[in-house]
């Protein structure tokens, strides 16, 4: 279940409260008075069914809350409530596979926002895979894979270009790229003083059969990305973070970023060139299953929501009777 806090004008206010209390996926609806908009507004508190949640959210924006008022939605740790139980019951689905679009929307315009945190988590996540590279350390290109921060844009990304805003997807594959670039570009720059100093060679960069696989992409790099492009998805949709821990693993797009900025420090431009070809096998591996995933669960809400309307008719028939 997800509670609601809806701040609307009084006249809304109580057109909205009788149209979600006739709602067999909505419980618990409770309404202060006057406590919004100076007093000349109420404040409804409701509990949805996660399931049947966009169909209650677009008819919250349809009856102008946005423009008038505001929508607050809460993920519950617990909901004690025999109410919220038959609510969820009369919902189409299962809890876990319903997508609030949205979460998805307001998560997606920040993502897609360039911001400092974001580029130097990046950053400091291509050094540690520069160095993971350089030291030939599985355990330090995990590191890097963890604290890489470039699934945000990604999925940001795959849900903008589903949804058709083509806004939020430029901004985001811009701060991707920019990213990336700004990056390699730094790690280029610390390499290359090293290697100057004397403290790093050749060889060093360029050797190592543990981390070989980051500039040497096959068709495997590319199946791996796009199983890791629906974990990742799905985890966020369906609210369950610790799947990303798995996803983060097992991509391999910072260090791509970090073993280009070694490799051109030390000119081994063939292994530049195949953590680019890497890097880029990556990303579309990601988005191609990212754009898939998101499509079919679109659709698959749209028919669960399609049967909605006869489950409502069982449950006023059960009401009479």
């Amino acid at each position: 279940m997800l509670s609601v806090r809806v701040s609307a004008p009084t006249p809304l206010a109580d057109d909205l409260r009788s149209r979600l209390a006739a709602d067999p996926t909505v419980s618990d609806v409770t309404v202060l008075p006057g406590a919004s908009l100076g007093g000349s507004g109420d404040v409804l508190l409701f509990d949805m069914a996660r399931e049947n949640a966009n169909t209650i959210m677009r008819m919250l924006r349809h009856a102008g809350v946005p423009e008038h008022g505001s929508i607050a939605v809460y993920d519950p740790v617990t909901v004690v409530s025999d109410a919220a139980d038959a609510a969820e019951r009369a919902a189409p689905g299962h809890p876990a596979d319903g997508v609030l679009w949205a979460q998805l929307a307001d998560s997606s315009r920040e993502d897609a926002r360039p911001s400092v945190s974001f580029f130097v988590f990046l950053l400091l996540a291509t050094l540690i895979a520069g160095i993971g590279r350089l030291l030939d350390q599985p355990i330090l290109i995990i590191g890097a894979m963890v604290v890489g921060p470039e699934f945000a844009p990604i999925a940001a990304t795959c849900y903008a270009l589903v949804r058709r805003r083509l806004g939020i997807a430029g901004a985001a594959l811009a701060t991707l790229l920019v990213g990336f670039a700004g990056s390699a570009l730094v790690s280029w720059g610390v390499w290359a003083a090293a290697y100057g100093a004397g403290l790093i060679t050749y060889r060093q960069a360029t050797t190592g059969r543990q981390t070989e696989f980051i500039v040497s992409p096959d068709g495997w790099s590319f199946v791996i990305a796009a199983l890791a492009g629906v974990a990742g998805v799905l985890s966020i949709t369906s609210s369950k973070p610790s799947a990303l821990v798995g996803v983060f693993i097992s991509i391999t797009t910072v260090p791509a970023v970090g073993t280009i900025g070694l490799t051109l420090a030390v000119g081994a431009w063939v292994e530049a060139g195949g953590a680019a070809v890497q890097l880029l096998v990556n990303l579309a591996g990601l988005l191609v299953a990212g754009i898939v995933t998101l499509a079919v669960q679109l659709q698959f809400g749209r028919l669960l929501a399609r049967r909605l309307p006869s489950r409502r008719t069982v449950a006023r028939q059960r009401r009479r009777t």
